[in-house]
């Protein structure tokens, strides 16, 4: 199997002059690595010595070492470049003039997972606004979008439900690397900054990761492999209620479920065509934190049988709709805050949309539901086309 080699890879066969004469900043954490597993930061400051002068930690954490959401990390020094740490996930999250002092381009370098609300890419659009303001320079190291660039589902993002978790509309699962979402952020979004993308090689729209010959090095720290990725899309909107997503067992994301939950009445609930490409396998786990932490969950874990079939966001958003159908004593939406929004309900935010909320309190089928988005779906597919640098 011929490997891709990264956008970081690229950089460093070649180093332009942006990165040969310049001082770069780098937006990292741990999935930040080379083919042999050794970090950006580390790569960078031996093939360009005395370039970097800065690292930038999305949320998580440089480490990933924050484990839940909404968990701020600190300022500090980097122990093995010796260059400040600052984090754009506390009390900032845009570049400030202290932080881009001497720097003359903030080079990203962060694997995505293909997720509207996965939020690195916002993070993104932040420095490249930031960018478009004080005239620094963007270069974006292009990565897989590990769960494949050829589908897209979902809804767009209504007026009025922009938020850290979905500034632009885009639908939950884009099918764009991080490097072609850059690109439409910049142009489309109007943007507008100075912006490099360093794309890869070797790499095509319908490949998973597992086909990229790539290291998986866990990007947050409940995106432990590439089963959790393939899910995620649907499996994060369990955020905005108390069905457990699978926080703190082994499998997050792919395991799901709740004390009050009937495992059988559920299956039974959901419709046919929401079940495409995929097997839920009944079982119980106890969470060691997060939600029903200590208590044993009734629910599944989700097998997915055909990658080509499977619709995390139709899955997940009729688990929902069955989950209230048949515990509607039981069920409960999450309460605010959630990731800097303070009014709106978590849910509202995680699916862009108070109508597809509502639509899944009154019962309405998930495929009534994908019915009603797919106009600005077909819409999206056109805008973004102009903007995809890979072949199928």
């Amino acid at each position: 199997m011929q490997r891709v080699h990264t956008g970081l890879e690229q950089l460093l066969a070649s180093p332009p002059a942006w990165a040969r004469e310049g001082k770069l900043a780098l937006m990292a954490n741990p999935a930040s690595v080379g083919p042999d597993y050794r970090h950006a930061r580390t790569l960078i400051a031996e093939a360009l010595p005395g370039r970097l002068g800065a690292l930038f930690s999305p949320q998580h954490g440089l480490f990933a070492d924050k484990q839940d959401n909404m968990i701020e990390s600190g300022h500090g020094i980097d122990p093995v470049t010796g260059v400040p740490v600052w984090s754009l996930y506390g009390e900032t999250r845009w570049p400030t003039d202290e932080m881009m002092e001497g720097i003359d381009t903030v080079v990203v370098d962060i694997q995505d997972v293909g997720t509207r609300v996965y939020t690195f890419i916002w993070t993104l659009s932040y420095i490249m606004e930031a960018a478009a303001k004080k005239g620094f320079h963007v270069a974006v190291l292009d990565r897989p979008n590990p769960i494949g660039g050829m589908l897209v589902e979902g809804n767009l993002i209504d007026e009025g439900y922009a938020s850290f978790v979905g500034r632009y509309p885009i639908p939950m699962r884009h099918g764009m690397t991080i490097g072609e979402l850059a690109l439409l952020f910049n142009e489309r979004f109007g943007i507008g900054c100075d912006l490099t993308v360093v794309p890869m090689t070797g790499w095509q729209r319908a490949m998973h990761f597992s086909e990229t010959g790539l290291p998986w090095v866990l990007p947050s720290p409940n995106m432990p492999c590439e089963e959790a990725a393939l899910v995620y899309p649907g499996q994060v909107i369990l955020e905005g209620c108390n069905l457990s997503e699978g926080r703190g067992t082994t499998r997050p994301f792919e395991l799901f479920g709740a004390p009050y939950l009937d495992t059988g009445k559920l299956l039974d609930s959901l419709e046919p065509v929401s079940l495409a490409g995929c097997t839920l396998r009944e079982t119980g786990f106890e969470p060691t934190f997060g939600k029903w932490q200590g208590e044993l969950c009734r629910g599944f874990q989700i097998h997915v049988t055909d990658r080509d079939l499977f619709c995390p966001y139709r899955l997940s958003l009729d688990v929902v709709r069955a989950a209230i159908c048949n515990h509607s004593r039981d069920f409960a939406w999450k309460q605010p805050p959630y990731e800097y929004e303070y009014e709106k309900l978590p849910m509202d935010m995680i699916l862009g949309s108070i109508n597809l909320r509502e639509g899944l309190e009154a019962g309405t089928p998930v495929s009534e539901l994908e019915a009603g988005w797919q106009d600005e779906l077909a819409e999206f597919n056109k805008v973004r086309e102009p903007f995809l640098i890979y072949n199928p």
